[in-house]
């Protein structure tokens, strides 16, 4: 074979690899093909953004998992969320107890506070368990088939504050408390109460705090968080605040000239 037979074959093949060459980089790249980020930052000189630390979920959230649509979910309005309990609680009542031990003497309210007795992960707080807890902690079962912590020696006087089953309807149904299993129990404090409202949570926090000892739970905010000596010394505040509030004259009204 001559030599300029050779030089053609050469030009022939190499035109090929140039036309497939051209064909396979023209093509267009598919979404996100290809996309190195580290490499092209690294080359611009930029930095790259450490990745988002892996957050574990709270007991808060599963507890809200475990509720279902029976939760109020996280991160809405606090007050909101402790009027639902709180109405939860009183439609329970209708099918419950009959009992008047218990029953607010006026139905008007202004605040209310609110702690979270929750089992601990993976567990359920049982009937049987919640009675004998309750019990021991000087609750009693009453009005709206919750529990109340009574004024000593004037139970006529209402509840200072009550505790009632997360799950709907709020009510704990003796008759069925064998079987009764739930993620959490609320202690709730609805201002006026019958003592003011520093000494209600001077009495619910403890009786909170006792009950979790006994069924090996764990205290909650209003938001579901674990109850800190931050957040204790802030209610304690703003309960302060409110009985001096309440103790306050009515400002008079202002003369006209």
């Amino acid at each position: 074979m001559s030599d300029v037979t050779l030089m053609r074959i050469g030009i022939l093949i190499a035109g090929l690899i140039l036309i497939v060459a051209i064909v396979f980089f023209g093509r267009p790249r598919k979404s996100g093909q290809g996309k190195r980020v580290a490499r092209e930052d690294a080359a611009r000189g930029g930095e790259r953004k450490p990745a988002a630390a892996r957050q574990e979920p709270s007991l808060g959230e599963q507890i809200e998992h475990e509720l279902g649509e029976g939760g109020q979910p996280l991160g809405e309005a606090t007050t909101q969320a402790e009027l639902e309990l709180f109405d939860r609680t009183l439609e329970g009542g209708a099918n419950a107890a009959a009992s008047e031990l218990g029953r607010r003497v006026s139905d008007e309210f202004d605040k209310i506070v609110t702690l979270y007795l929750a089992a601990r992960a993976g567990q359920k707080l049982h009937g049987p368990d919640i009675v004998v807890a309750a019990e021991k902690a000087g609750l009693v079962y009453g009005h709206m088939g919750v529990y109340h912590r009574l004024v000593e020696g004037h139970p006529e006087r209402g509840p200072v504050f009550s505790v009632a089953n997360i799950m709907k309807p709020g009510s704990f149904d003796m008759a069925q408390i064998q079987a009764l299993e739930t993620p959490a129990i609320a202690f709730f404090l609805t201002l006026p109460a019958p003592v003011p409202a520093l000494d209600a949570w001077e009495t619910m926090l403890p009786t909170a705090q006792r009950m979790a000892e006994l069924l090996d739970a764990v205290v909650l905010d209003e938001q579901r968080n674990a109850l800190g000596r931050q957040r204790i010394a802030h209610l304690r505040d703003e309960l302060r605040a409110y009985d001096r509030q309440r103790e306050a004259p009515p400002l008079s009204k202002p003369t006209r000239w």
